[in-house]
């Protein structure tokens, strides 16, 4: 039942994580009079708290909504790019391994490609620090499947 303790505060680290990189990127697109994309945020956000309560089978459609609502949030403002890693972390959750190895190269590749398109060229730091933090990410992730697995024995 103790291993139960450090599972719990890794899946609420992610949540908060998600939810502080989001809450910053509707509070700056609102600082910017952009109304409507920081509407969007909130509605994503909305979305993304949806998950607890989807049903097993439609997760993979629900991830398929969030995606495509940080795609369009992402293009919208480079704030939302950010959202991405956290958004990695429902892959690894939701997806089978090699479907979620997939998803998370397609989500860093465009927030690498959105974090470049936003500002005016490709660097080496928007090239490589989304691909170690996704790295980081997926193993953080798995170590999380393995404590929950250890969890269920």
């Amino acid at each position: 039942m103790t291993m139960n303790v450090p599972y719990r505060l890794l899946t609420w680290a992610v949540h908060a994580t998600g939810l502080g990189v989001l809450a910053v990127s509707v509070v700056t697109t609102w600082q910017q009079d952009r109304l409507a994309v920081a509407s969007g945020g909130v509605l994503l956000g909305l979305l993304y708290a949806a998950a607890p309560a989807t049903p097993g089978p439609a997760r993979a459609v629900w991830l398929g909504l969030v995606s495509a609502g940080w795609a369009v949030l992402a293009v919208a403002a480079p704030p939302f790019v950010w959202l991405a890693f956290p958004l990695l972390f429902a892959y690894l959750h939701v997806l089978p391994l090699w479907a979620a190895m997939f998803g998370v190269s397609v989500l860093t590749s465009s927030a690498i490609i959105a974090a470049a398109w936003h500002a005016g060229e490709l660097t080496l730091p928007l090239l490589v620090g989304p691909g170690v933090a996704a790295a980081v990410v997926t193993l953080l992730a798995l170590a999380c499947k393995a404590l929950r697995a250890e969890l269920g024995r």
